[in-house]
């Protein structure tokens, strides 16, 4: 095993895990934003476009971390 690449890919798998709570907080925000629009009447195309991209980016990272993960699990499998 490597230690230099398994350290490599917890350091990535942090990274990761930063972005995908960042992006959930966003994404929290953002539906905020929009029942708040909706409710003053505001038109909401814009900010539920942005929505859309910010989950669509969410969903990325999540599966980036489940190959971060894989990888991990290879690195300390490996004799």
């Amino acid at each position: 095993m490597s230690m230099i690449n398994l350290e490599q890919e917890n350091d990535h798998l942090a990274q990761v895990d930063q972005h995908i709570a960042e992006g959930d907080l966003r994404v929290t925000e953002q539906i905020a934003l929009i029942e708040r629009m909706t409710k003053d009447g505001q038109d909401t195309a814009s900010a539920t476009e942005l929505l859309r991209a910010l989950k669509e980016m969410l969903e990325q990272w999540r599966w980036h971390r489940h190959l971060i993960l894989d990888r991990i699990a290879q690195l300390t499998a490996e004799p």
